[in-house]
């Protein structure tokens, strides 16, 4: 009987775990040396692909007239640094005016995106109605046609209400879109029914409900949703180049094409004129990338 009890411990043992040595490839938080080189050779690389357009459009800018922009291996620090490519862009070109026609356009954008996108993502995240899945195809329908399809389309729905050669026109097609509408509604289907249905035994009315229960849940979003915006309607160039007829009324990157267009044999004041468009943008997403990404953070899949 003892032996036959002693026999049945041994074979109820419970298995020993598996023993993972440090720095092994079965711990992912510390990689060997030769992991850490590649991984940090990957990233040079990625850094040199990103940041190293902008670096050289920015030495070209600084550069004086009498510098050789072409010169192998490229000198990325001006020997004679100059911002006169800069003053004459401004004299060129009335830089000021078409940034504020750019800002305007840009803040509309924005405004209406923000607006119109949480009123539609909270209908298709957190309300119940017939035809809602309908609704949500035919969004994403809409985001499988580039944007040069409808081109023509919304050029005569501006033209027919009077809208062209005008900010409004710029302005009108982008006052909305389906990715924006679709984000929101990713954020709402996380706020929990039962606090919704329990305002509404409570009472609230819709906006209510949006105000205090909704917006405090979905904001980091709005913020990415915003920036999106800002960025698109700033850097878009060819919906304002068709709707535009008049110089008076330019948004800047249509106003920049006009030092591409007379001034290629110098591409020191095309590299001054990109960097007055994109500076303004580097500026906005410094002050706004922690609600940028605090906002992708909250819109990731909770495990």
């Amino acid at each position: 009987m003892s032996a036959t009890t002693a026999s049945t411990r041994e074979t109820r043992k419970p298995p020993r775990e598996p023993i993972i040595r440090r720095g092994g490839s079965g711990d992912f938080s510390k990689p060997t040396l030769t992991g850490l080189i590649i991984r940090y050779a990957l990233l040079l690389i990625v850094l040199f692909l990103v940041i190293g357009p902008f670096v050289w459009q920015l030495s070209t800018s600084l550069k004086s007239p009498t510098e050789n922009i072409y010169s192998f291996p490229p000198n990325l620090i001006p020997e004679q640094p100059t911002i006169q490519n800069y003053i004459k862009v401004t004299d060129l070109i009335p830089v000021y005016l078409y940034a504020w026609h750019s800002l305007l356009v840009s803040l509309g954008t924005v405004l209406s995106n923000v607006v119109l996108a949480l009123m539609g993502g909270y209908a298709l995240g957190c309300m119940r109605f017939r035809g809602k899945y309908i609704a949500m195809g035919i969004l994403l329908s809409t985001m499988l046609l580039p944007g040069e399809v409808t081109v023509t389309s919304n050029f005569l729905t501006i033209k027919s209400l009077g809208l062209a050669d005008t900010l409004w026109g710029v302005f009108l097609p982008g006052a909305i879109s389906a990715m924006n509408v679709l984000l929101i509604a990713t954020a709402c289907r996380m706020i929990p029914a039962d606090v919704l249905d329990a305002a509404t035994v409570d009472g609230a009315t819709t906006w209510q409900k949006i105000r205090h229960i909704v917006w405090p849940n979905v904001r980091g979003m709005v913020s990415v949703v915003a920036i999106f915006a800002f960025i698109g309607a700033w850097d878009d160039f060819l919906w304002p180049l068709i709707v535009l007829s008049d110089p008076g009324k330019y948004t800047l990157t249509v106003g920049m094409a006009y030092l591409n267009g007379n001034f290629a044999v110098d591409p020191r004041l095309i590299a001054a004129g990109t960097m007055i468009a994109l500076i303004p943008i580097i500026i906005m997403f410094s002050f706004t990338q922690r609600f940028f990404f605090k906002g992708v953070q909250e819109g990731a899949v909770k495990g």
